[in-house]
Parts: structure tokens; C-alpha cells; sequence
């Protein structure tokens, strides 16, 4: 086996067959199928609760195949949360067909430099226009009326798959999710929580720092830090699925209780910490570095700040899949 094939076995296999987890849970994959069916219809799952103000949940989900356990995993969700009394949207992205390339198409009418096509640009000057595309538009009006998204994917070479990549890339435009003032903890999405719920095709000792993938928190930094993060979003801790297509029908039946039960107080859980911006001296001139007083009191600190900032320390354990209480 060459070392492509084995990557592709261990990190992108998501290809299992869940009939018997879905025969167990017939009733809420039945209840599930028919708020996805109206989500694509109307795009909303509505369930009121008397004593309490509606909030809303926005799925981004990227899977192929209805059987799969992504799928069984969403349904759960979607049934959970509106038996909570909160209103869910799901965006399925394979079923929209949704455009995964950012490209010139992304933006109605005249161009703002017609010599030098620049997309960040250009989608920051049509989105203050009002001139983005309708699936963008459309999707951007789902993202500013959520609380919570939940993100929903099969893990594919280490990331998301393209086509939520292409959501990612397209949807969270510059001006809407993010400036150069608003960033991080003092990003456009601060009031907001965004969390990773995932399938692997390893195991979970393969994604240890003696694993042959590597630390887990590692693979994650980009998404949950520069993505999510970056755009201000408080960060809940990932839901990992450790290689459901490996594991026998006890384990995945398991694993789908022990997410139904993590729903019914995910929206009060305490997110993920990083590090503040006013550690940083946020100029160019200072080069948006770790201010020095910062520095000098990082030196006595056995492990460095964040998996990111880690300052050449060993890496602040579970940094990336569990909350931590701290002082800063």
C-alpha cells in the first residue's frame, strides 16, 4: 500500500452502511427525515416552546449518501434539538448542489477593478452592495439568524470536504464575517457558538501525538481556530466520531445516545479558549505579535498558550477538543 492510499483509507473512509443504528432508531430517523424533507422546502424546522423565546440552530451538512452514519448522526440533531423548541436549519449541501468554487459568478453586476480580479475584494464590495449571488445571499441570511451552527462532515484529508470548504470560502466573506478590526474575540460572530461534529475513517490512537496521523489538536487548529474563530465565533468542543465504519453496532448505536445526550445542554456548554487579541499588539508595526510582557511572563509556563501560540513549548493538552477552565 502506497502512503496515499493509506492516508486516503485512514482519514477519509466515512462509506459505512448504518440500516441497523437507523432499524433502532426508526422512529427518529422518521421524525428526523420529515424536518430535513421541510427544511429544504420552506428552509426551516419549526418546533415552539411556550417558555421560551425561539432560538435557531443552522446545520451545514456535507455527506453523499442518505444511509450514512453522517446522516444518522444529523437526523439526531435535528430531532433533539427541535424537541428542545429550537427552530432548525439544515443546509444540505451535496442535496442544494451548492457551489463549491469561488469564482467571478459570486458577484452580480460591475466589478470594482476589472483589471486585476481579486475575489476578497470584490465579495466585500458586493456584499455592501447587496450584489452577492443568491445561494451566498441566502446562506449569509441563515448564519446571521443562527445562535449555533453546527458544522457536519466526514473528515477528508484532514479538513472538510470541498464542497463545505466552498461554503466556508463563498458564505463567510470579508465585510460579512470578518475585517481587519473585527477578528477573534472581537470578531463579527462573537455572539455566536460554532462547533465541528465529524466522522473519521481512523481511529482515535492514530490521532494522538504517537499516532501515526499525528495530535488531533493540530488537525484541528486551522478550522476551529482560522476559520471559526477568526470570524469571532465562540468555539464549542468537537463531536469526533472515531471510525464508525470500523465499529460494531453496539459502539455506533452508543455513539449516536451519547450525542443525543450531549445535545440537550450543548448551547450552555463553556467553548474552547485561545488567545485574546489583547495579548497582541494589533498593528503592523508591532506585526500583530505577542505584546513583550506577554512574552516574558510566557517563559516560566511549562506548556505554550494555545496549540497555535504554542512559543516552541509542548502543546496545552486537549487545547483543541476540550473545554479548560482558566484565569486569562
Amino acid at each position: 500500500m502506497t502512503r496515499q492510499q493509506a492516508t486516503a483509507v485512514t482519514s477519509v473512509l466515512d462509506s459505512m452502511s448504518v440500516s441497523e443504528v437507523q432499524s433502532k432508531h426508526v422512529s427518529h430517523a422518521k421524525t428526523a427525515a420529515g424536518c430535513i424533507k421541510a427544511t429544504r422546502c420552506h428552509p426551516s424546522v419549526q418546533t415552539r416552546s411556550s417558555n421560551m423565546a425561539q432560538k435557531t440552530v443552522l446545520i451545514v451538512y456535507a455527506h453523499q449518501s442518505v444511509g450514512s452514519f453522517n446522516s444518522a448522526v444529523r437526523d439526531a440533531a435535528v430531532k433533539e434539538l427541535a424537541k428542545q423548541g429550537y427552530k432548525v436549519i439544515v443546509s444540505d449541501l451535496y442535496a442544494m448542489n451548492f457551489k463549491a468554487s469561488a469564482t467571478q459568478d459570486d458577484i452580480i453586476g460591475d466589478l470594482e477593478n476589472t483589471k486585476l480580479f481579486q475575489y476578497g475584494e470584490e465579495t466585500m464590495h458586493a456584499w455592501l452592495d447587496g450584489r452577492l449571488s443568491d445561494d451566498i445571499m441566502a446562506e449569509q441570511r441563515k448564519v446571521k439568524e443562527a445562535e449555533l451552527i453546527i458544522f457536519q462532515f466526514p473528515l477528508y484529508w484532514f479538513s472538510v470536504p470541498a464542497i463545505m470548504k466552498g461554503w466556508m470560502d463563498r458564505v463567510l466573506a470579508q465585510g460579512f464575517a470578518f475585517s481587519l478590526e473585527k477578528m477573534y474575540n472581537h470578531g463579527v460572530f462573537k455572539d455566536k457558538k460554532a462547533m465541528l461534529s465529524f466522522t473519521t475513517g481512523a481511529t482515535e490512537s492514530m490521532f494522538r501525538p504517537d499516532g501515526i496521523n499525528g495530535d488531533i489538536n493540530v488537525t484541528l487548529w486551522p478550522l476551529q481556530n482560522g476559520t471559526l474563530h477568526f470570524c469571532g465565533f465562540q468555539v464549542l468542543a468537537p463531536q469526533i466520531f472515531w471510525s464508525p465504519a470500523h465499529r460494531s453496532l453496539a459502539v455506533r448505536t452508543a455513539m449516536l445516545e451519547s450525542w443525543e445526550e450531549r445535545l440537550k445542554g450543548l448551547l450552555a456548554e463553556k467553548p474552547l479558549t485561545f488567545a485574546p487579541c489583547e495579548l497582541f499588539g494589533l498593528s503592523f508595526q508591532e506585526g500583530f505579535s505577542l505584546l513583550p510582557h506577554v512574552q516574558e511572563e510566557q517563559k516560566s509556563n511549562t506548556y505554550g498558550i494555545t496549540t497555535g501560540h504554542h512559543l516552541g513549548k509542548p502543546l496545552p493538552p486537549d487545547n483543541q477538543t476540550k473545554a479548560h477552565s482558566t484565569d486569562n
